[in-house]
């Protein structure tokens, strides 16, 4: 029987910064992302998260806004309004850079995200929404906060950052920059990767 080839897969880190819990609604604000590494049969090879990046500051999309969430990220909608940039030009940026860092790589983007489940839900939106489609898919998305959980053993609801390792975390400060904390996110995805378990700890 062949030996089935696996193609690579290149892990993006992603975060947002939106005005509230649900995109249409509410606006995605900001967009960061860094290249994080690349996973072949042979492993993970993490990359220098601050060599490649992305990063805009978007439009707002509608006039609702939640004020808490809005204050996370200190980002100011009036100022956005006229010079963030428009949605769909923000998002096919996005996507050829994406396709771009992917090709370099021959691979497969997936985004990464602690948790991926909110930036995840605004990214997809968006790219559907202004471009058509998603370079990463339909289901290229990985949750650090499920990967750790699963490598140390533990229920999903019982992890939070304060809980893990502390060789696992950045060094770098969570700022809610988005591409302050897609970087940040990088390099905790390659400490998961190189990580043996728990029994280390």
């Amino acid at each position: 029987m062949a030996v089935r080839r696996v193609k690579p897969s290149l892990y993006i880190s992603v975060d947002i910064e939106a005005d509230g819990p649900i995109p249409g609604p509410y606006s995605m604000l900001s967009l960061g992302a860094a290249v994080a590494g690349v996973q072949d049969a042979q492993g993970f090879t993490p990359a220098d998260p601050e060599e490649r990046t992305f990063y805009r500051e978007l439009r707002p999309i509608s006039g609702d806004f939640v004020p808490e969430a809005l204050a996370v990220s200190g980002l100011d909608r009036d100022r956005l309004g006229t010079e963030g940039a428009e949605p769909g030009r923000a998002m096919s940026d996005f996507s050829a850079w994406v396709r771009e860092c992917a090709a370099g790589q021959r691979a497969q983007p997936v985004m990464c995200g602690y948790p991926a489940s909110y930036d995840w839900t605004f990214l997809y939106w968006y790219l559907i929404r202004f471009t058509g489609e998603s370079p990463f898919g339909h289901s290229g998305c990985l949750d650090m906060k499920t990967l750790y959980a699963t490598r140390a053993g533990l229920p999903l609801r019982a992890v939070a950052k304060g809980t893990m390792p502390r060789e696992l975390l950045s060094r770098r400060r969570h700022t809610h920059h988005a591409l302050d904390d897609a970087i940040e996110q990088a390099e905790l995805l390659a400490n998961l990767m190189a990580w043996p378990g728990p029994s280390s700890s």
